[in-house]
């Protein structure tokens, strides 16, 4: 059993690195390696896409990433192995990115990502830090959550999902952010997991295992 976590310079993926092969070590799902190689994408049995960053740059970057985004959408697509998009690696899933310029995305998950705009004036952008998650939908990622369980956020821009079955979780911030999406064998968190202690280690565990 083979996890990548692919590397299209978009981010530092220490933390993550070390968060995934805590998990998968304890749960006995097989290797986790960082890697830019497209072979090693194709072959890998799980995916993890991170992103730090604007939309546009990390769509460019990724595509530009020799050969990466074609082995990835391969994958995903025609192979269906369980995918994990993070932060701007989960916005990317959308049809549509309005960050600085629109950029067609991944298009898996139908939806705009559109910046944060809370009601409450007082609270800044970006969302940054801890939120509570209510859970929208029932999934095998939650075993062992709950709604109430927190997780770790920094980010300026969300994605409103156009159906609603496929936004499983959300977060409050002077309305509702998306949280976690997700359909089929794909999922994506805004939030950092690997930055979100209890949870955030639960959450990769139960990706790891998850068997769509």
């Amino acid at each position: 059993m083979l996890t990548a976590i692919i590397d299209y310079e978009s981010g530092n993926l220490h933390s993550a690195h070390k968060a995934f092969e805590r998990m998968a070590r304890e749960n006995n799902a097989g290797e986790v390696t960082v890697t830019a190689d497209a072979d090693v994408v194709a072959r890998a049995d799980r995916l993890v896409l991170p992103g730090d960053g604007a939309f546009p740059a990390c769509m460019a970057a990724l595509k530009g990433a020799g050969g990466l985004y074609d082995a990835m959408v391969e994958a995903v697509e025609e192979k269906g192995r369980p995918f994990l998009g993070i932060c701007v690696g989960m916005q990317l899933m959308a049809s549509l990115g309005r960050e600085y310029k629109d950029t067609p995305g991944l298009g898996w998950i139908g939806g705009e990502v559109t910046k944060i705009t809370p009601a409450d004036s007082k609270l800044k952008v970006p969302h940054m830090g801890w939120n509570d998650l209510v859970i929208d939908h029932d999934h095998a990622v939650f075993d062992g959550l709950k709604t109430g369980d927190h997780t770790y956020f920094v980010h300026s821009y969300h994605m409103a999902v156009a159906d609603p079955a496929e936004r499983l979780a959300h977060v409050n911030y002077g309305g509702d952010v998306t949280a976690i999406i997700g359909r089929d064998t794909m999922l994506g968190m805004q939030f950092h997991p690997e930055k979100s202690q209890t949870t955030g280690l639960r959450l990769i565990s139960n990706f790891l295992t998850w068997a769509p």
